[in-house]
């Protein structure tokens, strides 16, 4: 059993321009390769847990959200930072296309599906875990799940994981 450091994606590893879906233009929060490799450093799982309703409103598609998970993981590989598992909810009520549409997605936060998945799918010590992210459904998410919610409301990642992990 390890704890795990959940964390949002746009807003928190990279500034929230709306609906993130390509590589070129990203601008990545200071701090967050430093971040994720001092959690790593430590033992935590590293996971994020992402909205990504573009995908269903049909703004883009997983391809192109995967692209930029790429991207985040070779960002955060140049400090020696790894990431352990990315799960996204393309799902969404007002979704254009059908087979994302859904009136209340199991996965979509504020509901705390993704981290509930990440729970079954790692050996993660609830206790000690936590969520970093930029909104209140994030928060809210964390609450759900039966872990810590911390809110980032931007400067550096790794900064704001030193005072989460300080206490």
């Amino acid at each position: 059993m390890r704890p795990a450091a959940f964390f949002d994606r746009d807003g928190v590893f990279n500034v929230d321009h709306g609906y993130t879906h390509q590589v070129v233009g990203i601008e990545w929060i200071p701090g967050g390769p430093q971040a994720v490799k001092r959690l790593n450093d430590l033992g935590y799982w590293v996971i994020v847990v992402t909205n990504q309703s573009g995908i269903g409103r049909g703004y883009y598609d997983e391809a192109a959200m995967h692209a930029v998970h790429d991207a985040l993981r070779e960002h955060l590989a140049e400090a020696g930072g790894h990431i352990d598992a990315i799960y996204f909810a393309p799902h969404h009520e007002d979704a254009a296309l059908e087979q994302y549409r859904h009136p209340d997605p199991p996965d979509r936060k504020p509901n705390p599906g993704m981290l509930l998945k990440a729970m079954a799918d790692f050996p993660i010590d609830k206790e000690r875990s936590f969520l970093i992210g930029d909104k209140d459904s994030d928060l809210e998410a964390a609450r759900r799940a039966g872990i810590a919610g911390y809110l980032f409301e931007g400067g550096d990642l790794d900064e704001a994981v030193r005072a989460v992990l300080e206490g």
